[in-house]
């Protein structure tokens, strides 16, 4: 696995968010509903593409509170092993993954994060989604492939840094899995 720091960012800008995510946010349980294609209304918001975060908006309190019900409400399924900000109502591009390629396998969160190189043939696996229940199919996914996301600096809680990391197996499959949630694309359309 390679990590590498690409570029920082300041805090100090507007936030972007908007009072309808932020009461989302904030008015949502720990453990958040997860939308399903089973109604309408969250097959819209799931079907909708996300938008980046900006810097404040990563170092706001209503992030941390988001980060942190993503990874409870990920915790609190059965056997998931990913969860998009889409999936609890919030067209952001973050993601709750388990790093079943760590030691421990964590459950770690990522924003903005995007897809930026793939290695190798794709070969097929099955899959499933919170968002589509008592369903799965065989869906063709890269084994390689580098992430791109931004957190904010620890050593600086006035900025952001953008890195890279390197990403292969069962990992990378959860990441193209919860990156097409991001774009609006669930697995289902993409299944064998």
């Amino acid at each position: 696995m390679f990590a590498m720091i690409l570029a920082l960012g300041s805090c100090k800008s507007p936030m972007t968010m908007t009072k309808e995510e932020s009461a989302l946010i904030n008015d949502s349980p720990e453990v958040m509903r997860i939308l399903t294609i089973d109604s309408d209304a969250d097959l819209a918001v799931l079907r909708r593409s996300s938008t980046d975060f900006n810097a404040a908006d990563l170092c706001s309190a209503e992030y941390a509170k988001l980060a942190g019900k993503l990874v409870t409400t990920l915790q609190n399924t059965d056997g998931g092993v990913g969860l998009a900000a889409p999936q609890v109502g919030i067209n952001r591009r973050v993601v709750a993954v388990q790093r079943v390629d760590k030691e421990g396998e964590p459950i770690e969160v990522y924003a903005n994060i995007a897809i930026v190189e793939t290695r190798g043939e794709m070969l097929p696996g099955p899959e499933g989604c919170l968002s589509v229940p008592d369903e799965r199919g065989d869906v063709a996914r890269y084994q390689d492939i580098t992430i791109r996301y931004t957190e904010t600096d620890s050593g600086n809680s006035e900025q952001t840094r953008e890195i890279r990391e390197d990403v292969s197996g069962f990992a990378a499959v959860i990441f193209q899995h919860e990156v097409d949630h991001l774009d609006g694309v669930l697995y289902i359309d993409k299944t064998l």
